[in-house]
C-alpha cells in the first residue's frame, strides 16, 4: 500500500473523528441547555401537614414519612446514582452504571449516565423537558449508536418522569394538581395530568408510610410484535434515605411488565446524593 493511500485513509479517519466529536460536544451543549432549563431557586415554602389533612389516611401517611415538617417544599432535585443495567433477557450480563439526573417538577428531567466499561462503554442522556422525549447514547462517548426522538419515545419519556417524581416527593402534594385515593390501607394511587398525558401512579406502602413498591402503565415497544402499547411498568424500593428533609428510596428496581410473570427488572439504582431546591 503506497504512502499517499495511507495518508488519504489516515485523513478520512481524522475528518471523521472531528466530525463525531463535534457532534457529540453539540449533544452536549444542548443536553446541558435543558438541565440549566430544569433548575430551580430554592423553596420558599414549608411542608405542614394541613397541606394533607384532607387525604385518606394511608396517602397521609406516605406524606408524613416521606416529608419532613418544616422541609422546604423543592421544585427539583438533583441526584448522583450507581447501579447496573442490562438490555435483554434474563441471559444478559449486567454492566455497571453511574449516573446524574435533575428531576422537575411536571416541567421534566435529563439522565445522564455512562454505562459499562473499557471498550464496552457508552454515555449519552435521557431526557424529557419542553413536551419532548429524547435518547441518545454515543459508544466510547463519541460514535453514534441510540438516538430515539419520536411522539411514541416522548410520551415514554412521561411515564419515566412520573414514575420518578417518588424521588421527589412534594411534586406529588395535592397543591400541584395530583389527585389521591386509598385503594386500601397499603395501597395508594395519585392521579397525575403531565402535558396533556394522563398517569395513575400506583404505590404500595408500609404501615409506617414507606414506600415499597410503585407502579404505572408506561407507554413502550416491549410487546411480543414490537409495537407501543401500555406496558404494566414499576419495581421495587429494597432501602430508603433522608436527604435534606424527604425520604426517598435510595435503592430501586424496575422492570418493564411488573406484576406480571413477564416481570424482568432492567435498571437497578442506589441513590448517593440528593440535593432539593
Amino acid at each position: 500500500m503506497s504512502v499517499k493511500i495511507l495518508l488519504y485513509i489516515g485523513a478520512l479517519l481524522a475528518i471523521a473523528i472531528i466530525t463525531l466529536g463535534i457532534i457529540r460536544v453539540g449533544d452536549e451543549k444542548e443536553v446541558d441547555r435543558i438541565w440549566r432549563s430544569l433548575e430551580s431557586v430554592p423553596a420558599e415554602k414549608y411542608f405542614t401537614e394541613d397541606m394533607v389533612a384532607g387525604l385518606p389516611t394511608p396517602v397521609k401517611r406516605y406524606f408524613y414519612h416521606a416529608i419532613i415538617p418544616g422541609t422546604p417544599l423543592a421544585s427539583s432535585v438533583n441526584l448522583e446514582m450507581s447501579g447496573s443495567f442490562r438490555n435483554g433477557g434474563q441471559d444478559k450480563p449486567w454492566i455497571p452504571m453511574r449516573a446524574k439526573e435533575i428531576i422537575s417538577a411536571f416541567k421534566g428531567f435529563v439522565w445522564k449516565p455512562v454505562i459499562g466499561r473499557g471498550l464496552v462503554q457508552f454515555a449519552g442522556s435521557d431526557y424529557y423537558a419542553n413536551k419532548s422525549g429524547r435518547t441518545r447514547f454515543f459508544l466510547w462517548g463519541l460514535v453514534p449508536i441510540v438516538n430515539g426522538h419520536s411522539p411514541d419515545v416522548t410520551r415514554s419519556s412521561i411515564g419515566r418522569l412520573a414514575g420518578e417524581l417518588v424521588w421527589l416527593p412534594s411534586a406529588l402534594l395535592p397543591e400541584r394538581g395530583v389527585s389521591w385515593e386509598a385503594i386500601d390501607q397499603r395501597t395508594i394511587q395519585a392521579s397525575l395530568n403531565i402535558d396533556g398525558e394522563f398517569v395513575k401512579l400506583t404505590l404500595i406502602i408500609d404501615s409506617d408510610g414507606k414506600l415499597l413498591k410503585l407502579s404505572l402503565p408506561r407507554w413502550g415497544e416491549h410487546t411480543k410484535d414490537g409495537s407501543y402499547a401500555y406496558i404494566p411498568f414499576g419495581g421495587e424500593c429494597q432501602q430508603e434515605q433522608t436527604f435534606g428533609g424527604f425520604t426517598i428510596p435510595s435503592q430501586m428496581s424496575v422492570g418493564w411488565w411488573f406484576g406480571t410473570e413477564r416481570y424482568l427488572d432492567f435498571f437497578r439504582a442506589t441513590i448517593e446524593q440528593a440535593e432539593f431546591r
